[in-house]
């Protein structure tokens, strides 16, 4: 019996996801869940999003490096070699035992002590890029991948331009007018059908600039009566954000810690988010215009990249973070709002979107571990 597929990532939300959509889409070629493997980190999301599922799941130790020098950052990667050096013998041994069929790598701090023992085990890899530019761990191993998988076009002669993965539930999404109108009624309380809904998402953990401007928008349009403003802080920011939320006498305000986001990307008329990969990914397959604030100091500046090749095809606006003030957001939500800017930008975003793009890349798998 050939090996299993080992699909590894991970550390964030971002490279969990996609894990999963491409899990999915091989189970529904005829894979069986026995047959693959998901490898992530104990540190990161994996064990709470993949954990007690039909894919038996592998977390390995170690945590990322921090891109400073200060005291603290160097004992903090000093424990994170320490702990990265731990990963790539237990990905050794695992790897060796299995002897995989394919390994796939979607990246993450994670991913990079399986990709290695793939190589060192002479195993196929095959690297799926989220982002406009590779990470660290792609970029030391790439030159020995057997297929690369992009989302963005590449300058590779060996890529597939497959777009990022999404999970069924974002790909079965329905913004049908019918659809939104009965999930808004749905909603408790209500969203009223006359009002146009932004939501605002920056992760599980927030953004601390991105809600204090958001904050202060919700004081600029106290009064407004036409806009739902659905505000998730993530965990860290959210008591703060509730102490210091404003009364409003018309504005429909709703804070939340957490969100599920095929709920709110159905409600949505505009989002306002960080640009991760596979942010922005289901952005473009649902057609949601957004105001896009890049992670400032992320490896490669990758968040600004993702972001302006939506910009450029007229799908959303970028606000630096360090210039994301409510001023600012209330007038590019004012003009985005505006129905025919509403429309030309929900096209423009779609025109990007790939809902194939998690059936794609498993297709290029099972072609490479000669999986029928």
């Amino acid at each position: 019996m050939a090996g299993p597929i080992v699909i590894t990532g991970g550390g964030t939300g971002g490279h969990v996801f996609p894990m999963q959509a491409i899990a999915e889409q091989l189970v529904a070629r005829g894979v069986a869940p026995g047959q693959l493997r998901f490898v992530g980190s104990r540190r990161g999301q994996e064990g709470t999003l993949l954990g007690g599922g039909p894919v038996a799941l592998t977390l390995l130790p170690g945590r990322g490096l921090r891109r400073a020098w200060s005291l603290g950052a160097v004992v903090a990667n000093t424990g994170a070699v320490v702990g990265l050096f731990a990963a790539v013998l237990v990905a050794l041994w695992r790897v060796g035992t299995w002897r995989p069929s394919v390994v796939v790598s979607v990246g993450g701090y994670a991913s990079f002590a399986v990709a290695l023992a793939a190589v060192l085990w002479r195993r196929p890899l095959v690297l799926v890029e989220l982002d406009a530019t590779s990470g660290a761990a792609h970029r030391l191993l790439g030159r020995f991948a057997t297929r690369h998988c992009t989302a963005f076009p590449s300058n590779d002669a060996h890529a597939v331009v497959t777009g990022a993965p999404l999970r069924d539930a974002i790909v079965e999404l329905d913004r049908s007018p019918h659809a939104r109108a009965v999930l808004r009624a749905q909603e408790q309380p209500p969203v009223e059908s006359s009002r146009r809904v932004v939501v605002v998402m920056t992760g599980s953990l927030g953004a601390q600039s991105v809600n204090r401007a958001v904050t202060e928008l919700a004081r600029l349009w106290t009064d407004r009566r036409d806009v739902t403003l659905v505000h998730v802080t993530g965990r860290r920011d959210f008591d703060s954000v509730v102490a210091s939320r404003p009364a409003t006498t018309g504005l429909d305000y709703r804070v939340e810690a957490f969100g599920d986001m095929a709920t709110l990307w159905a409600l949505c008329d505009v989002a306002l988010c960080r640009a991760g990969a596979t942010t922005v990914a289901e952005l473009c397959a649902l057609g949601i215009p957004a105001i896009l604030v890049p992670l400032p100091g992320a490896p490669g500046d990758h968040q600004t990249k993702n972001a302006r090749a939506v910009v450029a095809a007229g799908g959303a606006r970028l606000v630096r973070d360090d210039e994301c003030r409510a001023s600012t957001l209330a007038a590019l939500l004012d003009e985005m709002l505006e129905s025919d800017t509403l429309f030309a930008m929900s096209a423009a975003a779609a025109s990007l979107g790939r809902r194939d793009a998690a059936a794609a890349i498993a297709r290029e798998v099972c072609d490479v571990g000669g999986v029928s």
